[in-house]
């Protein structure tokens, strides 16, 4: 009888163990069903009042309360709108008309054309801004009564009030003039694409002339089940090359003129900002190698322009959107690394009376803006690289204090005139938590916590992702992190996996929540492999030494880093030494390539998606700024993987999409040749007609796919 309830108890306890068993992430969850995606609160726009903001959902522009979260006001209805689907919108500065994008087209990383219309909130009436072809970066005036926009190379205004649509400029060419938007360099590096600006006054606009007749073509084929692929060419300026001859240039409306701005010897213009009047327009430059800055204040009577800061480096000099006048008109913000770490700066209109808001060996990530009150707000760096903090700093009492946030990494967004913000903060090991402050810093809602996601990764066999350090070659500590499989046993010996980016400035070891490739690692921590990320020499929030060090020989260290830390690894118990793996994309795959090449087989494999194999391929400004030019830099072919296929041991895939107009496919085409010619055996994946990001269909579960069955097999 005793032995007969044993039975029974056993089979009930069996029974629920198996029924309390934890999940298992399959890699659909992560890249088809998308079910570990956390919300956020939608992209939103702060209104006038700055007691409530607006945002697009379902199709309609909907008003929203600051404070109690409630729906207040339908700005734009879907019965207003019948058949049109809005893709983005804006409002002019009094509010009192929207226009909006549909029919959105993708042109490269930011750009985009799309058909806008109208809609005045105080008739109802939608009207097509116009009917002669799709329009780019259509913006209005600040009167609103006027719209600028970009076709076809060509800048355009549009008169609201009588509907004339007059060209201001009629040389456009493609891949010869442009005017009003940027090449593709300028987009892809200094992060913008609209190049026209209006005046405070709406009586003058500012706009960027590219003359790219002389930059030589970039050509990709498109494969689209045609006797004959697609050819398509753009410029695109490699290093050493030719770049575009850019201008900035003044358009009176008024007089209906135009003036080119004298800004004496330069290579790049890559910020133009207007002051708080139409009386001063300011544009910075750079020189081709980057290292001499030159901030010009231009009088718009005149057209002269004055020098009123000139900054160099022995390295190179980051581009920012840091600068902010003052409403004083008086008085402007500037960020700077000069002391070592990137820190804020005040001057006057004149350049002078420098005033250093911050000091430490931390660095200042992101400039917020300024208050009525004269007070900044921004995002540092200060306990630690992997955090976020935001601060404020009242100019008039000479006074910094920390917000009252969590700690972790804090990104803030503030409403018009600053009387609230909306923090998102994160944590690696939880979804992130959306919550609205007053500019006390106290909390006042929370808009988005995302418990129901919280509660539904506690159904699954998850690990811990563990912050730690490991020193470098030069005995200086790297910062890493760790996932262990759930059930991790210290007496078993486990597989390791590293994840690499490593390019100057980034960071891949953060303290964030990552839906996507963190829940990968997950997946394959679940199958007894553990993930590590190190953040090499050369990456952010660690000051001007740590992040420079890389100059004018980009892949050395940060390859020497690397594999010191798989070293350091391997001399764990837990961790089998003969079965470490590293992968990464872009850079991350530049430098998976070199580390699996320089390694002498400290890697069993390696994977490496859209690597740059060598830097005279890839684009004039990036590489430059780091590398001055091949002409000029040994370093190019030194550090290049080409020069390094001999070294290849072990399993090695390369992944890349054929159109990837950022890190050409040549680059894998050569890296190939070389592997070939020197004997090795290698895999390769490519994927027809997918650009650098290599996304859409099936294509990235199938990526990942590959890659997750690769490293079964070979690591």
């Amino acid at each position: 009888m005793k032995r007969y309830i044993s039975l029974i108890l056993w089979i009930v306890l069996s029974a629920s163990s198996v029924f309390a068993q934890k999940k298992q992430i399959s890699l659909e969850d992560i890249w088809q069903t998308y079910a570990f995606f956390p919300q956020y609160v939608e992209s939103f726009s702060s209104m006038n009042d700055g007691m409530h903001y607006s945002i697009l959902e379902n199709g309609e522009i909907n008003q929203y309360a600051y404070e109690s979260g409630e729906k207040t006001a339908t700005l734009l209805g879907s019965n207003q709108l019948k058949d049109l689907n809005i893709n983005g919108y804006q409002f002019s500065n009094d509010e009192n008309k929207v226009l909006f994008s549909t029919d959105v087209e993708q042109i490269y990383r930011y750009s985009t054309q799309e058909n806008n219309y109208i809609f005045n909130r105080a008739d109802g009436k939608i009207t097509p801004l116009s009917d002669g072809g799709k329009q780019r970066y259509a913006t209005f005036s600040p009167q609103g009564d006027k719209v600028a926009f970009v076709r076809n190379n060509n800048l355009y205004i549009k008169d609201l009030n009588t509907q004339q649509e007059n060209a201001i400029t009629k040389d456009g060419k493609v891949n010869e003039i442009i005017n009003g938007a940027t090449d593709w360099v300028y987009e892809e590096e200094f992060a913008f694409d609209k190049a026209f600006f209006w005046s405070p006054d709406g009586s003058k606009i500012a706009f960027y002339r590219f003359d790219e007749s002389k930059v030589k073509e970039f050509t990709m084929e498109l494969y689209k089940n045609e006797v004959y692929p697609e050819l398509v060419k753009f410029k695109y300026p490699k290093a050493g090359e030719e770049n575009a001859k850019v201008t900035l240039h003044l358009y009176d409306l008024a007089t209906q003129q135009i003036q080119k701005i004298d800004l004496g010897q330069y290579e790049y213009i890559p910020r133009v900002k207007w002051t708080n009047t139409t009386e001063f327009l300011s544009a910075i430059t750079l020189n081709r190698h980057q290292n001499d800055l030159k901030l010009y204040l231009i009088n718009t009577a005149n057209n002269n322009a004055k020098v009123i800061l000139n900054e160099t480096s022995d390295t190179y000099i980051d581009i920012t959107d840091d600068l902010t006048f003052l409403p004083d008109n008086k008085t402007f913000v500037w960020t700077s690394d000069k002391s070592g770490y990137n820190h804020l700066y005040t001057y006057n209109m004149d350049g002078k009376d420098e005033n250093q808001i911050t000091r430490g060996n931390w660095e200042v990530t992101k400039f917020y803006g300024v208050d009525d009150n004269n007070t900044l707000y921004f995002q540092v760096a200060r306990t630690s690289p992997i955090n976020r903090e935001v601060y404020a700093y009242e100019l008039k009492k000479n006074t910094l204090r920390q917000l009252p946030l969590k700690e972790g990494y804090n990104e803030a967004q503030f409403s018009k005139g600053m009387k609230y913000y909306i923090n998102t903060h994160q944590e690696a090991n939880q979804p992130p938590k959306v919550a609205l402050y007053n500019m006390e810093g106290k909390e006042l809602r929370v808009m988005v916590d995302n418990a129901a996601l919280a509660e539904k990764l506690g159904e699954y066999d998850l690990g811990k992702k563990e912050f730690f350090t490991l020193p470098s070659p030069n005995g200086e500590d790297l910062n890493a992190w760790m996932i262990k499989p759930a059930n991790f046993d210290a007496n078993k010996k486990y597989p390791v996996l590293m994840f690499v980016y490593g390019g100057p400035s980034s960071q891949t070891v953060e303290n964030t929540w990552d839906p996507f490739n963190d829940m990968w690692y997950q997946m394959l921590a679940q199958k007894g492999y553990i993930i590590v990320s190190v953040d090499n020499h050369g990456t952010g929030a660690r000051g001007a030494k740590f992040k420079k060090m890389t100059y004018k020989e980009l892949g050395k260290i940060e390859a020497e880093d690397q594999i010191a830390a798989a070293k350091q690894l391997s001399r764990r118990a837990y961790i089998d030494g003969s079965r470490i793996g590293i992968w990464g994309w872009s850079y991350g795959g530049y430098l998976s390539s070199l580390c699996m090449f320089k390694g002498k087989g400290v890697f069993k494999t390696g994977i490496a998606v859209a690597p740059v194999s060598n830097w005279k391929f890839y684009d004039s400004i990036y590489t430059e700024r780091y590398m001055q030019t091949p002409q000029e830099n040994s370093g190019y072919d030194e550090n290049s993987p080409i020069s390094h296929v001999d070294g290849l041991k072990g399993n090695y895939l390369l992944v890349h999409g054929t159109a990837d107009d950022n890190v050409h496919f040549q680059n894998s085409v050569e890296l190939v040749a070389a592997l070939q010619k020197a004997g090795k055996q290698f895999d390769l994946m490519i994927y027809p007609n997918k650009n650098h990001g290599i996304y859409g269909g099936n294509t990235r579960l199938h990526l990942y796919q590959l890659m997750t069955d690769y490293l079964l097999e070979n690591l």
